[in-house]
């Protein structure tokens, strides 16, 4: 009846970033950083983690002679995602309510 929850995404801040980026997707660190008030250490680790999952592609690149982050969602982190919210659905309306 209730369907098992991604772990990965079962985070707020990793699910705060998925979800940030299935509306763009792709942001700057920055963006993100701001977005979701986390700090720069905390965001690194489950951007990370995220990467490690296949979610996200990760670019790092220069702007003006700055390091540039660039997080892209990869087709894998939108099904995710997708299972993820079906997932929700089955303790929000059970037995198909």
């Amino acid at each position: 009846m209730f369907k098992d929850l991604d772990p990965i995404l079962h985070s707020q801040l990793r699910l705060a970033v998925i979800s940030l980026l299935i509306g763009v997707r792709e942001a700057e660190f920055t963006f993100i950083k701001e977005k979701t008030n986390a700090t720069a250490g905390n965001l690194s680790v489950q951007i990370n983690k995220l990467k490690e999952a296949g979610y996200i592609e990760v670019i790092k690149q220069f702007k003006e002679n700055y390091p540039q982050t660039i997080c892209k969602i990869s087709k894998a982190g939108i099904d995710a995602f997708e299972k993820y919210v079906n997932a929700l659905e089955s303790y929000v309306k059970p037995s198909g309510q």
